[in-house]
């Protein structure tokens, strides 16, 4: 449908609404003025779209839609040169294995579709995944021993490309015969005295100080806790009667165990993906923008067992929600 848009229209226009006029731009291209009036016309009118108007002393100013041309065409050109780069370094060998990694509270979904993902496109470059705490697998990114990792944030370091990749709501971890399971929200005075039931702080510290802080803006205190160190164990804590704790929403539950939100907060579980901003992969970029965008238009990841799920639908057995707008606030996920 749009086979006679080219990449030199993108960049033209892009430089024209940058510089805001058609003589720099054409300077700086290479051009000559007419060639880019010409283009730009083209463009414009077989996308039936107008990206700028002229003043009268013959500044360019850009539209609502050319403001937005502007992202877009630099994502595009982006796009455009991480994709060169990858196939660059696959002809000359040098993306001869991966080593990707995660952390515990990972969904462990999106890490098999990172995989799956970078299968796809290199199906005989070996993959050598690996776990560990996001601590860990920081140091072992900047020094070169993993190539990319899916963590959980807040994580920061200078030398590392963050890029989120979703936001899922946090929720209550509740036995089904527990007194509080009868309401259909919770208010986080509820978690008083009942929220007993943490991941470890050693595994992610940034992660917790964040949430003893959320806690304590909401007048929750917490005293004793019981520690666990997979979100497996935390379920297993809580349907052993030890208490509540905070997961995931959408998450696969234990028999006997329900969820429900807390209202008033709009707590998230942000999901990232790192990688050495210098030295990586050229692959990694282009399938990071694969995986983003089959997250964004919900595309089915493949289960082990081979049943396609939903990432909407998925571990939704013994599972009730209530949808509320969640800020924007980093935590931790689990599987």
């Amino acid at each position: 449908m749009y086979d006679w848009a080219e990449f030199r229209h993108f960049r033209y226009l892009l430089k024209i609404l940058e510089k805001g006029g058609f003589r720099v731009a054409a300077e700086e291209l290479r051009t000559s003025q007419p060639n880019l009036t010409v283009q730009a016309r083209q463009f414009q009118e077989r996308a039936s779209v107008r990206l700028f108007r002229k003043l009268r002393n013959g500044e360019i100013r850009p539209t609502e839609t050319g403001v937005a041309f502007i992202a877009l065409a630099k994502l595009l050109l982006e796009i455009r040169e991480e994709v060169i780069e990858a196939l660059v370094a696959i002809e000359r060998g040098e993306v001869h294995a991966v080593r990707f990694g995660s952390t515990p509270l990972v969904d462990s979904k999106l890490f098999r579709g990172f995989c799956r993902l970078h299968k796809e496109l290199l199906p005989r470059c070996p993959i050598r995944p690996t776990h560990g705490d996001a601590g860990h697998l920081i140091e072992e990114i900047v020094e070169g021993m993993v190539d990319a990792a899916i963590v959980t944030l807040p994580v920061a370091h200078p030398d590392l490309h963050i890029e989120e990749l979703r936001r899922d709501k946090i929720v209550v971890c509740l036995r089904k015969d527990h007194p509080l399971a009868s309401k259909a929200a919770l208010e986080a005075s509820d978690l008083q005295g009942n929220l007993t039931i943490l991941y470890h702080p050693q595994h992610h510290p940034a992660a917790h100080i964040r949430l003893l802080e959320w806690l304590g803006e909401a007048g929750v205190t917490i005293g004793d806790y019981s520690r666990a160190s997979h979100p497996s164990e935390m379920q297993a804590l809580v349907k052993e009667g030890y208490g509540l704790a905070l997961i995931r929403e959408g998450s696969l539950l234990e028999d006997g165990l329900t969820i429900r939100s807390i209202t008033g907060v709009g707590w998230t579980v942000d999901t990232a993906i790192i990688y050495h901003k210098r030295h990586h992969p050229k692959t990694v970029p282009v399938i990071v923008k694969q995986l983003k965008r089959s997250i964004q238009k919900d595309i089915p990841l493949k289960h082990p067992s081979g049943i396609v799920q939903s990432s909407q639908s998925m571990g939704k057995r013994s599972v009730q929600s209530v949808k509320e707008p969640a800020t924007q606030l980093s935590l931790y996920r689990e599987s």
